[in-house]
């Protein structure tokens, strides 16, 4: 792509998820009332402390289950900024959409790991080499979305009705039943975590490529007319 040429990364595609309607009617409900000294990138960067704040808790949490509540305030909080953010940006016509694109999502990829380091510093042993083992498979439904938009211009961060929202909503869901369960029911499901992400990563990389083939076989049929 040309530097000089319109960029879409930021422009994702209609996200089909439960929530998505009511995170957009939410969203553009406050945009209008972000204090003007607020910028997105401000909110972008703010991943940063949240990450920090996600391995602190998993740190502390091996002592006191109770710190899994500070990891939900994390997850929330950068539910909250990352969805502001390019919203900000776009709203008052501000925003900066290639940094924000790339520093956007390389740090969503780093609170992801710190999702997954933060559960490894809970566990032991095999327990924490499956945690760390997710972290390249669900790097893998990052590197796809971003591969996608390179080869298609199309942005989408959804995957089987499952965007962010959810998996974050999710995972706090799992901090509060950990909280009051403890962690044995977790330990007896992990094994399995891995092979069923697996098995809806090649779903989801199968269905892509799927569609960029049908792409490209329509352009080649273009060329050949």
């Amino acid at each position: 792509m040309d530097a000089n040429e319109p960029f879409q990364g930021d422009k994702k595609l209609p996200l089909k998820s439960p929530l998505a309607k009511v995170e957009r009617r939410f969203i553009d409900f406050w945009v209008p009332r972000f204090p003007r000294w607020i910028e997105g990138y401000h909110l972008t960067l703010t991943t940063i402390l949240w990450s920090a704040g996600l391995i602190m808790a998993g740190h502390f949490a091996k002592q006191d289950l109770r710190w899994l509540w500070f990891s939900s305030v994390m997850l929330f909080m950068q539910w909250f900024t990352d969805s502001f953010d390019g919203a900000l940006g776009r709203y008052r016509d501000t925003g900066i959409p290639k940094w924000g694109f790339y520093m956007d999502h390389f740090l969503d990829f780093i609170f992801m790991c710190a999702i997954l380091i933060g559960y490894a510093l809970l566990f032991e042993g095999l327990y924490r080499n499956i945690f760390l083992a997710l972290v390249p498979i669900f790097g893998a439904f990052m590197i796809n979305s971003y591969l996608s938009f390179a080869a298609a211009n199309e942005f989408k961060i959804t995957f089987l009705g499952m965007g962010p929202t959810e998996a974050r909503l999710v995972i706090i869901i799992l901090n509060t039943m950990i909280i009051l369960f403890g962690t044995n029911f977790v330990k007896k499901a992990l094994s399995f975590i891995p092979v069923f992400a697996m098995i809806v990563l090649v779903v989801v990389v199968y269905r892509t490529q799927k569609y960029i083939w049908q792409i490209d076989m329509e352009d080649k049929d273009r060329r050949q007319m």
